[in-house]
């Protein structure tokens, strides 16, 4: 079994920093440098780098003593939430692909600055043996199972629907549907009452998205999915509930065989604020949804954080 670092500490790891003005956060803007990354996009590539460190959050120990499997932990969203988990006293596993080592590596340095222990546990969710595994082997190495967070994704821009092949529409559903329900599947067996799982949804699953044929429709079920999972789940003490952003600067977007560098410097310019979320900004939910000092009264709900976006 795991063992914890003796002195945990709850402040902020070392990594990024966020600029500020006259007081107040300034986050990146488009338009951002011309770029593009084949799959599956790295974080250490990106320019600028996405944002995780959250300076401005004060942790109180809300998760202390849990644990917590997180897919897509190497980057993005997924680190942002290792990042908090630990500063809020959790250890916490990620699954990443192999690919995504030395990102997957960063994720572990920062959680155990934290005090925390990060279990790396590479392989392809697409793959229903490696989601069990990984279910097994964080119960294995911490002796149980509080928080499940489905993070993982896959996405492709493709303009037309005669163009999405069989092969592409499969991975999609694959990796972000058929990956939750395999990891839910193997995961609550584990959970005891007061255990949460926490799926990241998206914009696209509530209103579409233009070219994102596939990618939203495995959003639209993950909402459906995760509605139906928290009324069968009840019962047992445990919540489920989904996060939906708006675009966020992460490797998933770089990473979009149909998004031209071109679109990418714009991204996230049609929201409210004029850019993307960094993944520090959409963290905290999962935070607030995994402890039931904040959210006990809470399941099956799909919560927004969108910056009021009409397009990705």
């Amino acid at each position: 079994m795991a063992t914890r670092q003796l002195t945990p500490r709850h402040g902020a790891a070392n990594g990024n920093g966020n600029g500020k003005r006259g007081g107040k956060t300034q986050e990146p803007k488009p338009p951002f440098p011309r770029q593009h990354q084949a799959k599956p996009g790295l974080e250490y590539k990106m320019n600028p780098r996405p944002r995780y460190t959250a300076a401005r959050y004060h942790a109180a120990g809300k998760l202390e003593g849990k644990v917590a499997l997180i897919t897509g932990g190497d980057s993005g969203i997924g680190r942002a939430v290792a990042n908090l988990y630990a500063r809020e006293g959790a250890d916490v596993a990620i699954v990443y692909l192999p690919a995504e080592e030395k990102d997957a590596k960063e994720t572990q340095r920062i959680v155990e600055a934290c005090g925390r222990v990060c279990l790396l546990l590479p392989g392809d969710l697409t793959d229903r043996a490696v989601c069990d595994r990984s279910v097994e082997r964080t119960v294995r190495e911490f002796g149980k199972l509080d928080i499940l967070v489905s993070n993982a994704a896959y996405q492709n821009r493709i303009p037309e629907i005669e163009n999405v092949t069989d092969q592409e529409f499969d991975k999609t559903f694959r990796t972000n549907m058929y990956a939750y329900f395999y990891l839910c599947r193997a995961a609550v067996k584990h959970m005891r009452p007061g255990s949460a799982i926490i799926v990241t949804s998206s914009e696209t699953g509530l209103q579409g998205a233009e070219k994102l044929l596939a990618y939203a429709a495995t959003k639209g079920a993950i909402n459906a999915f995760t509605k139906t999972l928290a009324m069968d789940l009840v019962e047992r003490g445990i919540r489920v509930n989904a996060v939906a952003p708006g675009p966020v600067w992460t490797p998933l977007n770089t990473a979009d065989e149909g998004k031209s560098a071109e679109r990418l410097s714009k991204f996230g310019q049609k929201t409210l604020f004029q850019r993307p979320a960094q993944p520090e900004e959409i963290a905290p939910a999962y935070v607030f949804l995994a402890s039931e000092a904040d959210s006990s009264f809470i399941t099956g709900i799909i919560l927004e954080e969108m910056g009021k976006t009409t397009a990705g």
